[in-house]
This record gives structure tokens, sequence and C-alpha cells, in this order.
């Protein structure tokens, strides 16, 4: 039976190799193959499949199960907003470190090998921005110093964490006590979406911070509502 360095409930990234029939086959990243269930790709009736999943497209899946013959159970559909975000962003820093590597070195899978020792890739990337003279304990001091203008020169994109929430008033004051409501949020862009469902879109540097001015907001939110008497539910963001 094949070895895995993945656990039951663990997040992890792959990329769609086929789907036949009610299956999708994955390689999972650095841990072989998987399977997703048609059941198992999006809660309710999927119209286009291909909206989820088609061919060397990357994902986020989360463990489900692992037979004893090694086989890799998989689920699309229950990875949380938050989780896909964290995933993608570990997962984009790991890309931009080997390229790197790649760029400065003859051998990076021998270097990248030598810091998983130690820690994960993405681990490493945000240690050597704080503190370059961590790359010299894995790379000759010429091509360490490379590597860390490298990094401290790429620029990452602004994360955004978004959220779906519904506001809901039966009274005549309703719509005026849900201004009064979402007026004074601040760093959070907030957009009507109809049926009574807002959306809320917060950015920053990294996923966590964006996500967490969206947390403050929607416990802000949460609190005023229960105030007022007005109905508040918080809806999971679709992939």
């Amino acid at each position: 039976m094949k070895e895995h360095n993945i656990n039951e409930g663990d997040i992890v990234i792959c990329t769609v190799k086929k789907i036949e029939s009610a299956t999708v086959f994955v390689d999972i990243e650095e841990n072989g193959e998987g399977t997703i269930v048609l059941s198992e790709i999006a809660a309710g009736r999927i119209r286009n499949l291909r909206d989820y999943v088609s061919p060397n497209k990357v994902i986020v899946c989360k463990v489900l199960k692992i037979d004893p013959s090694g086989t890799i159970h998989l689920s699309l559909r229950r990875v949380t907003s938050k989780e896909r975000e964290e995933a993608k962003e570990k997962y984009q820093k790991e890309m931009i470190l080997k390229k790197l590597l790649k760029s400065i070195i003859k051998n990076p899978e021998q270097i990248i090998e030598k810091i998983k020792k130690s820690f994960s890739l993405a681990e490493f990337f945000d240690n050597a921005k704080e503190n370059p003279k961590i790359i010299e304990e894995y790379l000759p001091k010429d091509k360490a110093q490379e590597l860390s203008k490298l990094i401290t020169e790429k620029k990452e994109k602004e994360k955004i964490a978004k959220q779906t929430i519904m506001l809901k008033s039966l009274t005549q004051s309703g719509i005026n006590d849900i201004k009064s409501i979402l007026t004074p949020i601040k760093n959070v862009d907030i957009s009507y979406l109809g049926s009574s469902k807002f959306s809320l879109i917060a950015t920053a540097k990294d996923f966590k911070e964006a996500n967490s001015k969206i947390l403050q907001a929607i416990e802000t939110i949460k609190t005023k509502a229960k105030e007022k008497h007005i109905l508040f539910e918080q809806i999971e963001t679709k992939k």
C-alpha cells in the first residue's frame, strides 16, 4: 500500500485528470491520486459539471476517507471558502518559491527537499521575507542573496475575502433600519444582491487579514440586527 502524507480531514490541492461517468479522478499534490464522486462536487443539482471540474483544472479538496487499499476519497463541496482561499494562498507561495529557485540554481529539487525537512515551502517563503539570513542555511551566500532579492521584489496580489449575508425585516422601518446597520461598517465593501441578500468584500495583503475584516463586520451587523429585531443569516459563499 502506498504511503501518504495526508490524513482524513486535510485540505489538499488537486489537479483534475479525467472525468468518467460519475467519478472525477485527480492528482493530489505530492500524494498520488484521489477520486471525487459526483455527490461530493457540489450541493444540489449540478447543471454544468465543467463549472466545477475540468481536465487540468487546479481545485481545493477535503480528504474524506483513505481506504486500507490506499484509495483516497475527496470532497470539493465540503471545503469552506476560508479553507479554499488559505490553501490557494499557500499553493501560490510554493509555486513562486519553486519558480525562483529554478531560475537561480541547477538543482532546485535537492534544495526543496532539504527545506521540507524543517518547513513547508510556504512557511519558508514567509520566513525568508522576514529573515533573509535563513536562506543562507540552504544556499551558498551569493545564491541566497539573489533569492532574497527576488523574494523581496516579488509583489503579491491583494487577497480578497467574500461573504454573503441576508438581512430581512417585515416592519415599515425595515429598510431604514438595515441602512443604519450597514452604513457605519468600515473596511468592507457592501453591495445589495437582491432578495434581501448583501455581498461583503474585504481586501488585504493576505487572506487571513481580509477574512478578519469580514468576520468583524459580520459580528457587528449580527449584533445590531438582533437589537432591531431584523432576521440575520450568514450564507456560505459558493466556489
